[in-house]
């Protein structure tokens, strides 16, 4: 709610410059609006997307192939661990890289950025849930599950940065917000966003 705040306070603060610069023909005012790095920046750290899902991970030192042999291991030692852990995952720009640049002229405005990525990634702990089995000659073993999560963050972790659906989503939201920052010029401007030199997703 604080992030959407100030958001439409930037919004309503071009609003009143783009007004300011009809009212007095002031071209610097509209110039200074348009080409304000500054500003995208804070509007790309804003339209960051927020995922959130449940990782999953199961780890068994037994195959499940029906065989006597694993019949066998499945009764005596056998050792198989369930562990879910909701998470919540943030896309968006990276607001300290230096790949941002504004340019415009009397029919465009071009506005440069990053590629989205995986900018945070949180296991919820707090609500995991576990479930094992185990053979008659085991015993628990908490250093087991502590592997077993490390393995769960490293694995998902990595999925989650390689998600294109996500990063694609994290572009949408990215240029459907810049829209709306740019909206008083688009009458007689193109907005493009590029995010690492490829053209974004044109949004109605």
């Amino acid at each position: 709610m604080k992030k959407f705040l100030q958001f439409l306070i930037l919004v309503g603060f071009a609003l009143l410059l783009f007004w300011l610069g009809k009212q007095y023909g002031s071209k610097n005012v509209n110039q200074e609006i348009l080409s304000n790095s500054l500003i995208v920046k804070e509007i790309a750290e804003l339209a960051s997307l927020e995922v959130q899902g449940n990782a999953t991970i199961k780890r068994s030192n037994v195959e499940n192939d029906g065989s006597w042999m694993s019949n066998m291991k499945k009764a005596f030692v056998e050792n198989t661990i369930w562990v879910t852990i909701p998470y919540v995952a943030k896309y968006g720009i990276d607001v300290d890289s230096t790949n941002f640049k504004v340019e415009f002229s009397d029919k465009k405005i071009v506005v440069r950025l990053p590629e989205p990525k995986l900018l945070s990634y949180e296991l919820r702990v707090d609500k995991m849930e576990t479930a094992n089995r185990k053979g008659w000659l085991l015993f628990s073993d908490d250093e087991t599950y502590t592997d077993v999560q490390k393995k769960l963050y490293t694995e998902s972790r990595g999925q989650l940065e390689g998600n294109m659906l996500y990063r694609n989503q994290s572009k949408d939201k990215v240029v459907k917000i810049l829209r709306e920052y740019y909206k008083p010029w688009l009458k007689d401007h193109e907005l493009v966003v590029e995010f690492d030199g490829v053209k974004g997703p044109a949004l109605n």
